[in-house]
């Protein structure tokens, strides 16, 4: 392939505008703040889910004291009017007498464990509840985060896609200078080469795959014609001749 000189120089700047064009997408897509971001939206969605599973346990216990609360009322009910009875002195039997004693005296055991159970059970509610309002304030802390992550990337990314779209005009202005048989041949060779189609010659070496030239390959570089396209025969990427080549 033939091309002017200039025209090979002018694929140099469309080579350096896509290099920046690749640097830009690289940085949008390793910025730490996305990961950043990625982590706390898991951490929140965790959050979220235990703070279900804490308010479940919350409502359980709430009705299981509701029914301790209930069983300790039934028995302090009971007790009242055995005690009612008793000291009603309507029952004169001694027998009666001392049944209706005996189950008050067991109404009363029952009560104390009763209690103490309504009372484990109200020590279990505020343990949960405070569960609760600890993962409530983790998560609202949490989506404050968020917020100022997801406004902090959107702005980087703005900025970014600014850059971008300036330089991508700059390098279809470029990329006009060029042939376009030329271009072609520089996508074909970038797409297959992480995004380098055409380098400089610099001293002698081919600046995409850094390697020296070997004096002979020198030697037939600096025999092709200007108008010559050549291609580095390491890493076949379009070879750009300038004044600081070495020929």
């Amino acid at each position: 392939m033939k091309a002017p000189h200039a025209e090979q120089l002018a694929l140099l700047d469309v080579q350096e505008h896509d290099t920046k064009l690749a640097q830009l997408q690289h940085r949008l897509n390793s910025l730490p703040q996305t990961q950043e971001l990625a982590d706390l939206r898991e951490r929140l969605a965790r959050l979220r889910k235990e703070v279900i599973a804490a308010e479940t346990i919350v409502s359980d216990l709430e009705r299981e004291q509701l029914k301790a609360d209930a069983d300790v009322d039934l028995v302090r009910e009971r007790s009242r009017k055995d005690r009612e009875l008793l000291d009603s002195g309507s029952i004169t039997d001694p027998k009666q007498l001392q049944s209706l004693e005996s189950e008050i005296q067991s109404l009363a055991a029952r009560q104390i464990a009763l209690e103490d159970v309504e009372l484990e059970v109200m020590e279990r509610v505020e343990g949960a509840k405070a569960a609760v309002d600890q993962l409530t304030s983790d998560v609202s802390a949490a989506e404050s985060r968020e917020q100022e992550l997801a406004a902090e990337v959107a702005g980087i990314e703005s900025d970014i896609d600014a850059q971008k779209t300036s330089i991508a005009a700059e390098r279809e202005q470029a990329a006009a200078a060029v042939s376009a048989e030329l271009v072609a041949l520089y996508d074909k060779v970038r797409a297959d080469h992480a995004g380098v189609g055409a380098a400089r010659l610099y001293r002698g070496r081919c600046e995409g795959c850094r390697l020296e030239l070997p004096p002979t390959e020198v030697a037939v570089l600096k025999a092709a014609a200007e108008d010559e396209v050549l291609r580095c025969e390491e890493c076949r990427r379009v070879l750009v001749r300038t004044s600081e080549s070495g020929l």
